[in-house]
């Protein structure tokens, strides 16, 4: 089995609208040179794409589109009403919904197409035709509430997957982690009283949304692991071995789905975190590792957010080698720059300290 990829142009082709970073333009608030738009925008994934055509990663991938989810496979997570309404904003030219969520013409569809990518990646992992799968995924969706979009995501791509496998009945029991920056509150929020599958999310505190992620236990199988501003590499490899890799072991899924944003990196525009494609490939494998023991492999990465234009794209290729086993190289070009912007060893302390006092309650509640 190899690994897949599953791509199309047309993701790339989702409108931001006239903002100026996250300010809507106007008043004292200029246009970007060059037209500008919210931070998501097609750069980074395109990006992505041409170093792995010139990396010759593509060549070791099996990679393929699919068809956008129906309004059928929709209406399991959106209501009809907020549908209807998104649909005639974009047959209408696009606009805005929700809080931040511009899009243009054709948005609608686009938004279909981005999560029937995760929906074809998860039922192509689960009825083994690939070992895992990637999805790059445009517009993202981790923050998508059923009749409320923000955080630039319009549909709940990864929510959609998992109830749309589970009504195939190619799984019952789903893990995702989220490792996004941001806090994936509508994951959560979508799946919140339900016990057949636990959200992980790991993400800087206190910054988007800035009213939910707190710590939290267990509880309707739900983990929020909020990390302070200015953790790096050895804080993320301690949350995951010491929280999220004992929470996958205890839950048993049947696949684990991964919200792979990689704003969490060091010059990302909207996160305060430092972490490197190094991290990233390290993450990847200690879920590969778990996903080996508990459900034979089974693996599937969601794209989320990740807003330099430079450094996702070595970021996510290093996530996709490590996926693959491939034999394509794309050496980090900042790595020596970062290595020397991880954080103090005193600040370590102190982040692992939280860690271990996160652990230790849950721990307790057991």
């Amino acid at each position: 089995m190899t690994t897949g990829f599953f791509h199309d142009e047309r993701c790339l082709w989702h409108g931001g609208g006239n903002y100026a970073q996250m300010a809507p333009v106007g008043g004292l608030v200029q246009p970007i040179a060059g037209g500008g738009g919210l931070p998501e925008d097609p750069e980074t994934k395109r990006r992505l794409v041409n170093l792995m055509n010139v990396t010759g990663l593509m060549d070791e991938l099996h990679v393929a589109s699919a068809p956008p989810l129906t309004r059928e496979d929709l209406l399991r997570v959106h209501p009809a009403d907020y549908l209807d309404t998104f649909k005639a904003t974009s047959d209408a030219g696009g606009g805005e919904l929700g809080r931040r969520t511009p899009f243009g013409p054709g948005g609608y569809e686009i938004a279909c197409l981005s999560a029937g990518l995760v929906a074809a990646a998860m039922e192509a992992v689960l009825n083994g035709s690939y070992a895992n799968a990637y999805a790059l995924s445009r517009p993202p969706g981790h923050h998508a509430l059923p009749d409320f979009p923000n955080g630039f995501c319009l549909l709940a791509n990864i929510a959609l997957a998992i109830r749309r496998t589970q009504a195939r009945r190619l799984c019952q029991r789903v893990a995702v982690l989220d490792w996004d920056v941001h806090h994936g509150n509508g994951t959560e929020a979508i799946f919140g009283d339900d016990p057949d599958v636990l959200t992980i999310s790991i993400h800087q505190e206190n910054n988007y949304p800035l009213d939910t992620g707190a710590f939290e236990t267990e509880a309707h199988a739900n983990l929020n692991i909020p990390l302070p501003p200015g953790s790096g590499h050895v804080t993320y490899l301690a949350a995951m071995e010491r929280l999220v890799l004992p929470a996958l072991a205890r839950f048993k899924p049947d696949v684990i789905v991964v919200a792979c944003g990689l704003d969490a990196a060091v010059p990302d525009p909207l996160g305060r975190m430092l972490a490197t494609a190094e991290t990233f490939d390290a993450m990847t494998s200690q879920v590969m590792e778990a996903a080996t023991t508990l459900c034979d492999g089974r693996l599937v990465m969601a794209h989320e957010g990740g807003y330099s234009e430079v450094y996702v794209p070595f970021c996510a290729h290093a996530v996709i080698v490590r996926m693959a086993g491939a034999r394509a190289k794309a050496p980090d070009p900042f790595a020596d720059i970062y290595a020397k912007r991880q954080p103090a060893a005193d600040f370590d302390a102190f982040a692992e300290g939280r860690i271990n006092a996160m652990a230790q309650t849950i721990n307790s509640k057991r």
